[in-house]
């Protein structure tokens, strides 16, 4: 009877150790591509990963800084990484400068209703409007999204004989503090705050931004490989849904959320981060856009317009097909996309 027992007890063990073995089999790992290094914002990705909530679904997500929208793009398109996280712009124009690229990524979840893009300027130098903008010395990286969409921005506001300064990232805010350029572009939530810290206070800075000037550019989604589409799907799935469910908690609890981004950038400014991270929810996630088209979504007819505002702006090879660089097809259910908060 004993041994019965023992035999009994040991195929039971036997069964819980494979089946533990199969579901550590079915986590399929995912490497993953920020567009900018760990920040406030780096946390919509950092929280899911730190509370398990990836794994329970079924992925193991690794998370890297970047170094720009077009890196993440590439990063993907080359297979380095299976998604990221970038600019629509900046897929659209890999997209339309590379037709015959086998490997072009998709979004697949929009994050950033409205574009963060916008022009700053010091409220000393009597910029107020756009139109002030005419003639003036605007600076910013040649890769800046905002840069590379001040066309639309323009053309919409009827600004005229800008000239451009180009600078490595750090030298942005400083220049513009010291009067080298009029006016710089940048992602609100990034410049503004940068301002701050070289001394600049917040209410001595003009900010132009372009959701608020007629340009209903889309800004950063998630992007995914159609290798990773095609051969695991559910995946795909997996990583939206368990993406969502962090969501909630980062817009709930931005303070708690900043200390994963500590974790992994030990010498960030909490406090600094948590401001960027709060900027970031109440400009371009939970917008007045984003919460009309609801979260993780986009318009076709926005989305068209988009295309061809980018095909003009960017001047690509080929026209961008708006069809071809979204696929909402994995997103969660409406009630696990119901992450966004009443308007206060």
């Amino acid at each position: 009877m004993k041994k019965r027992n023992f035999l009994q007890s040991a195929l039971a063990g036997a069964a819980i150790a494979l089946t533990g073995l199969a579901a550590q089999a079915q986590v399929t790992p995912i490497k993953f591509q920020l567009d900018w290094r760990f920040e406030g914002p780096s946390s919509l990705f950092l929280l899911p990963v730190a509370k398990g909530y990836f794994k329970e679904a079924g992925v193991d997500v690794t998370v890297d800084a970047g170094n720009g929208s077009g890196g993440a793009v590439t990063r993907v398109a080359s297979g380095t990484y299976d998604m990221g996280f970038a600019d629509l712009a900046a897929l659209m124009e890999f997209h339309a400068n590379n037709p015959d690229a086998p490997n072009k990524p998709v979004a697949v979840m929009m994050v950033y209703n409205n574009t963060p893009a916008s022009v700053m300027a010091l409220k000393k130098s009597g910029i107020k409007t756009p139109a002030d903008l005419s003639g003036k010395k605007l600076g910013a990286p040649v890769f800046d999204a905002g840069r590379r969409a001040f066309p639309i921005f323009a053309k919409a506001n009827n600004v005229t004989g800008v000239t451009w300064t180009a600078m490595d990232p750090p030298l942005r805010e400083t220049m513009l503090a010291r009067g080298d350029v009029d006016a710089i572009t940048g992602f609100t939530f990034t410049s503004l705050l940068n301002l701050e810290a070289r001394g600049v206070k917040a209410e001595d800075v003009t900010v132009l931004q372009y959701p608020d000037y007629g340009v209903k550019l889309y800004g950063n989604a998630i992007i995914a490989s159609p290798k990773l589409i095609k051969e695991n799907p559910a995946a795909v799935k997996a990583f939206l849904k368990a993406f969502a469910k962090g969501m909630k908690d980062v817009i709930g609890k931005p303070g708690d959320a900043i200390e994963t981004v500590k974790a992994r950038d030990g010498i960030i400014n909490v406090t600094l981060e948590k401001r960027r991270l709060e900027l970031a929810i109440d400009t371009v996630i939970n917008s007045a856009d984003a919460r009309a088209e609801g979260f993780g979504q986009v318009k076709g007819p926005r989305l068209s317009l988009m295309a061809s505002q980018v095909s003009d702006a960017f001047n690509t090879k080929t026209r961008v097909n708006a069809d071809a660089v979204w696929n909402g097809s994995f997103l969660p259910s409406a009630a696990e996309l119901n992450v966004l908060p009443a308007k206060k």
